[in-house]
């Protein structure tokens, strides 16, 4: 299996820490769709990582697909719980993660605009919707140990992927000052084997 991907995605880095989670072996090729001589585009027509090539040389690309179809490997550690409503709630709270995620790289591309031609209304906008993305999140754990249920699920991989992106690419926000529950909780997952080997790298 081969995982195309940049190093420095979160999308990516929540497929890597599943591989690993679930002990699949994969060729990991680093290719950044923002290069001049990418290849992305000829696996995924949005010219979007992760991508993930199978054993069958089947293309599957958008990181939530990449997830459900690692689930019908069969192998261990499933990151979905079996009843179907049970699991849509914790895709719920992965497309949260995700959407946070989102807003966050929406927020950090329009600063690296030049400064006379960046829009305030949009990074205020996209900031709003990180601080209540992660209220939400926080409110969560006030009392738990995970998202969602009683076990690590994709929801997890999903919130301490973007989250630990949030500390790479714009640290000067304070995400943790008021939100202790979510702090703790990332700092625990960040020390996860699966975390700890896949740091974003410049």
């Amino acid at each position: 299996m081969k995982l195309i991907g940049s190093l420095t995605s979160p999308y990516v880095r929540k497929i890597r820490v599943l591989l690993l989670e679930k002990g699949i072996p994969f060729q990991f090729v680093n290719d950044s769709p923002w290069e001049a001589d990418t290849r992305v585009g000829d696996f995924n027509p949005l010219g979007k990582v992760p991508v993930i090539v199978s054993e069958e040389h089947e293309i599957f690309f958008d990181s939530p697909i990449i997830a459900d179809y690692l689930d019908t490997l069969g192998v261990y550690a499933p990151q979905l719980p079996a009843d179907a409503l049970e699991a849509l709630r914790v895709r719920q709270l992965e497309a949260l993660a995700d959407g946070i995620t989102d807003a966050a790289v929406a927020w950090l591309l329009e600063t690296r605009r030049a400064a006379n031609q960046q829009d305030a209304r949009v990074i205020e906008r996209q900031r709003e919707k990180v601080e209540r993305g992660l209220d939400r999140l926080d409110a969560r754990l006030v009392q738990a140990e995970w998202l969602h249920g009683q076990a690590f699920s994709r929801a997890d991989i999903a919130t301490a992927c973007g989250l630990l992106w949030l500390d790479f690419r714009l640290p000067h926000f304070d995400w943790r000052g008021s939100r202790p529950h979510l702090a703790a909780y990332v700092a625990r997952l960040a020390e996860r084997p699966s975390f700890a080997m896949t740091p974003p790298l410049a």
